[in-house]
């Protein structure tokens, strides 16, 4: 017979969600400001899976490595380019004031 602590040990980690890292978590750690601060990038990517998709997030992950896409995308004229930098702007706002000390 299982005895109660161990139904409850079960029970909190069927219920645990399980930490997995996003495009920005790892973007961020790897880079040379997020190694030294990996609880941030988590607080980060915690506003990214609020405010912006899984395409997005894969895209802006990118700018950790390499910021001239920022800026190309910030200065494209299109439509589509447009609206992903608002988004961006949205998550990058949110994420200052969400995930400041």
């Amino acid at each position: 017979m299982i005895n109660r602590l161990t139904i409850a040990a079960i029970a909190v980690v069927l219920t645990t969600p399980l930490a997995v890292a996003g495009p920005i978590d790892s973007a961020c750690v790897k880079s040379d400001r997020g190694a030294r601060n990996a609880p941030l990038c988590g607080c980060i990517q915690q506003v990214a899976d609020m405010t912006l998709s899984r395409s997005d997030q894969r895209r802006a992950a990118r700018f950790f490595v390499d910021a001239q896409q920022a800026q190309d995308a910030r200065m494209a004229k299109s439509d589509a380019e447009n609206a992903f930098w608002a988004r961006y702007k949205n998550f990058a706002s949110t994420a200052e004031v969400y995930c400041s000390n």
